[in-house]
């Protein structure tokens, strides 16, 4: 019987969002007036590559351990809590040329309740993730995305490794 080799485990620790700090991967949706004028975050959003699908996304008992990501290469995608909790999103630059995120690119954001994000197409991320049992995520995407766009690669059997979300201040 072969050995198996156990991934590495490392910290990442989860940074608080900012517009600047998240720019390499999407962009910062944050509370906006009525009525005034569009954000350019609003320009970025791009969905024509077929049909909108937005939905309450139910998870469970995500935990703070990082084993695979994903990206969509054929749209953008936000993501946003339902019930005004904080949370935690692992990202990779988008890499059109890559089969896989560099591992040392990968970074950790803490998204505030109020506050959702858009991630640019082809940005690697792994989460939602949460502390809590259960949570309620606004997704919008494409209604195929998940079965014609999304591409994973698994950190533990790729890397060797996987990571740990630390939640920061």
């Amino acid at each position: 019987m072969a050995d198996t080799v156990s991934p590495i485990a490392q910290a990442l620790p989860a940074l608080p969002i900012t517009s600047a700090s998240f720019a390499a991967f999407g962009f910062v949706v944050e509370p906006t007036p009525d009525g005034a004028p569009t954000p350019s975050v609003d320009g970025a959003l791009d969905l024509s590559g077929g049909r909108p699908r937005f939905y309450i996304m139910a998870l469970a008992n995500r935990g703070l351990e990082v084993s695979r990501i994903t990206r969509h290469s054929a749209a953008t995608q936000v993501l946003a809590s339902a019930g005004g909790e904080s949370w935690l999103l692992a990202v990779a630059p988008p890499d059109a040329a890559a089969t896989a995120p560099d591992p040392q690119a990968i970074r950790a954001f803490t998204v505030p309740g109020g506050v959702g994000v858009l991630l640019s197409r082809g940005t690697w991320h792994a989460g939602p993730y949460f502390e809590t049992a259960t949570m309620n995520f606004f997704n919008l995407e494409l209604e195929d995305t998940n079965d014609a766009d999304h591409h994973t690669c698994d950190l533990a059997a790729s890397f060797g490794l996987t990571f740990m979300l630390r939640p920061t201040a």
